[in-house]
């Protein structure tokens, strides 16, 4: 005869928030920080936050990445009392904390398209 055997109780499978799983992550990739440590602190397995790295950044990559403009004050700091040109404009662009470009409005679109995505395959 075959032995049965009945588990009840709660289910062990969690269900995270994407706001809990960003934090998670987010921790993971603190300078200094141990995936073990991270992983052990909120009772996962670190290959959870592996595969959540993956996740995350494959969902950056398909869709719009996050933008910070720099306050007006700073913008105006660094202008001093001249007009502001297209020539002024500028927009910078960080990769991953590697490297960072900046890019004068006095550039063609095109090019600045290109010297962006050439860096994103890096």
């Amino acid at each position: 005869m075959a032995r049965v055997e009945v588990i009840t109780g709660p289910e062990r499978r969690r269900r995270w928030s994407e706001e809990r799983k960003r934090a998670i992550v987010a921790e993971s990739l603190a300078p200094g920080a141990v995936v073990t440590d991270v992983a052990r602190r909120a009772d996962i397995s670190a290959g959870q936050i592996y595969r959540w790295r993956q996740e995350l950044r494959a969902a950056v990559s398909a869709g719009f990445t996050p933008l910070l403009i720099a306050p007006a004050e700073r913008a105006a700091a660094t202008a001093e009392d001249r007009p502001a040109s297209a020539a002024d404009a500028m927009i910078e662009v960080e990769f991953a904390g590697r490297v960072r470009v900046r890019i004068p409005g006095s550039v063609p679109a095109a090019l600045a398209a290109a010297v962006v995505k050439a860096l994103a395959r890096r």
